[in-house]
């Protein structure tokens, strides 16, 4: 009988390697192709011809502008993700544990909201935003997106699950509401904030639509927009292009392996509850 269950878990073992190498190849070619030169695409090369040259082009070439479009990314990336960290989880816990008029309205709403593909919506937001004045600025880019509607369901669903009792004992201990939340239940939502963290990260820091949308200042790039101008520019140039994807997935790649754990307990503990 252990003889079997063994060999069981030694080919779940197997076959979740086979399974991680068959959808890392993607991404190994990319990083492979990235550090070769043109002449050695779709050829295996030795370690001696790999070059960072393309990167080095990247960073030292004035008409790339790479650092700036770093840099609007890094900063987009973090001012949505604080936000979303601080409304998301206000509105469901308000959603989930307060009783006010036209509550179950609004969680009506948020819930057709998601319902709604962001292009349908694209045009009304941009003129709100043109209005406003902040086109081609970290505003327009950033303000829109401080919340969404699915963390805030995502975010519902998990305060649900958690007791009353754990509110009402911090009110007798004098905490207002606010203080309930901030103190005692927040920490509780860890798993659950990161998750949608890692979402947020993910979303922003690849999106094209909006930022490509909202800006036409090549100096307001964000790096997914500048690369695909160099796309334009270079479409030849298969190594410079890829050394261009991974700059854009590294970190996305990188934040996931740090938080990957907390990440798969809050998807498993969210949206359990109704």
């Amino acid at each position: 009988m252990k003889t079997k269950k063994g060999l069981a878990l030694t080919g779940n073992y197997v076959l979740l390697i086979v399974l991680g190498v068959l959808f890392a190849l993607p991404f190994l070619y990319t990083l492979y192709t990235s550090l070769v030169t043109m002449q050695d695409v779709n050829h295996l090369a030795g370690f001696s011809k790999w070059t960072l040259a393309n990167y080095k082009l990247f960073f030292t070439n004035d008409a790339y502008n790479v650092p700036q479009w770093l840099w609007n990314t890094v900063a987009m990336t973090a001012i949505v993700i604080v936000g979303n960290l601080i409304i998301n989880p206000m509105a469901g816990f308000a959603l989930a544990k307060l009783d006010f008029a036209g509550k179950k309205w609004i969680y009506w709403i948020v819930v057709a909201t998601m319902m709604v593909p962001y292009q349908m919506i694209l045009i009304p937001v941009y003129v709100n935003v043109a209005h406003l004045g902040w086109l081609n600025s970290v505003l327009g880019l950033t303000i829109p997106f401080l919340y969404q509607s699915l963390y805030i369901f995502m975010l519902r669903q998990f305060f649900i699950s958690i007791p009353g009792e754990f509110i009402e004992a911090a009110r007798l201990d004098g905490l207002t509401k606010m203080g309930a939340f901030w103190r005692i239940v927040y920490p509780l939502a860890r798993s659950s904030l990161i998750t949608m963290s890692i979402l947020a990260f993910s979303g922003t820091w690849n999106s094209y639509l909006i930022p490509s949308t909202f800006t036409s200042d090549p100096t307001k790039y964000v790096l997914v927009v500048g690369l695909n101008s160099v796309k334009d520019m270079f479409f030849e140039n298969t190594p410079l292009i890829m050394a261009g994807v991974v700059l854009a997935t590294l970190p996305i790649l990188v934040f996931f392996f740090i938080f990957q754990k907390q990440y798969i307990e809050g998807v498993s503990s969210s949206g359990v509850k109704g």
